[in-house]
């Protein structure tokens, strides 16, 4: 196996220019810095991570907390963090916070510290005073995405703007019997999503001269076995269903979509239904959403982070922008309805 000391003498340089070449830190010329990567090709070198950890104090490992991993929002943004930081020649290493205090005390107060990360991402999980104490006193870099948090430049989207967008679209359409699927008590957890989209619906309505009814509110717990169940129930009597739906997630939407459909009602002449995220499934299903990009909240957490590394620029926080995708699950509701 070829060292440091054969690619130098082989590139006809000094084994610190090689060490600065490889390693992107100092300068070296142009041309230093083409022989040395022709003769690091040609040998077959492969920089240790090990020993360039110890030379520079950094481990190139990027620690990310997430609330859960089987969410397709959660697994996009981190497909979106992992992809970005392999491009950059990064390790990540995942922890999963439950609400278990044990469990969360261990990785602040052991794992944490022995995996030496370099920085630290928080995806969408609302730490508590001593945590984030824990985490500053790592003395890293550290980026939130998903809610605020104090003292942490974080990348959010206004989920109140959210929703009130995706109703205000059915309202324009001249729908005025606007059904609600919302998140469950045991999901209005991190951050309050749910509550927040909750209030945006309500916001929409009420700016409309339109009063909550409570009767096409139902809630769930932001999976499409759940939105099936409750929107069955919305859309079972026929006296008091509404003719539009707006579903606090992609996934809730589109098991409205499956039970509008069993029911026998046509989308969207029976039946306008929106979503929030632009699911990977939303095209597939016609469905009208609010697209929030979670793959590039990843990437642009990872792009804020390196450059507080590098000492390029201090993280700030980011507000995202969301985007309302019109597809065919919406349209103006039927003239008898």
């Amino acid at each position: 196996m070829a060292s440091i000391k054969d690619v130098a003498r082989a590139a006809g340089v000094s084994v610190a220019t090689v060490s600065r070449a490889l390693s992107g830190r100092g300068n070296v010329s142009a041309a230093a810095q083409a022989a040395v990567q022709r003769a690091a090709s040609d040998l077959g070198y492969v920089v240790s991570s090990s020993a360039s950890g110890l030379a520079s104090g950094r481990t190139r490992n990027i620690g990310v907390l997430v609330p859960v991993i089987n969410h397709w929002f959660y697994a996009s943004v981190l497909e979106g963090i992992c992809t970005a930081l392999m491009r950059e020649g990064y390790d990540t290493t995942l922890y999963q916070l439950t609400k278990d205090s044990g469990q969360r005390h261990q990785i602040f107060s052991d794992f944490l510290q022995r995996q030496r990360v370099d920085a630290v991402i928080a995806v969408n999980v609302e730490l508590s005073e001593q945590e984030l104490v824990a985490l500053h006193a790592l003395n890293k870099p550290l980026v939130g995405v998903g809610g605020p948090l104090p003292g942490v430049p974080t990348l959010h989207v206004d989920d109140e703007a959210v929703s009130a967008l995706g109703t205000n679209h059915l309202l324009s359409l001249g729908h005025v019997r606007v059904g609600y699927i919302g998140g469950s008590s045991e999901t209005d957890l991190d951050f309050r999503v749910p509550s927040h989209r909750r209030i945006g619906y309500e916001r929409a309505l009420a700016e409309a001269g339109i009063d909550v009814d409570e009767q096409l509110c139902v809630s769930a717990d932001f999976t499409m076995g759940q939105g099936y169940t409750v929107a069955k129930q919305l859309l079972g009597n026929p006296a008091t269903r509404p003719t539009a739906i707006f579903a606090a997630s992609d996934e809730m939407a589109i098991g409205a979509i499956l039970a509008a459909r069993d029911l026998g009602l046509q989308l969207p002449q029976d039946l306008s239904v929106v979503g929030v995220d632009d699911h990977e499934l939303a095209e597939l299903f016609g469905l009208t959403t609010i697209r929030q990009q979670p793959h590039q909240q990843g990437e642009l957490a990872v792009a804020m982070l390196l450059k507080a590394i590098r000492g390029e620029a201090p993280a700030r926080a980011h507000h995202l922008e969301h985007q309302l995708i019109v597809r065919s699950s919406t349209s103006r509701p039927a003239t008898d309805a």
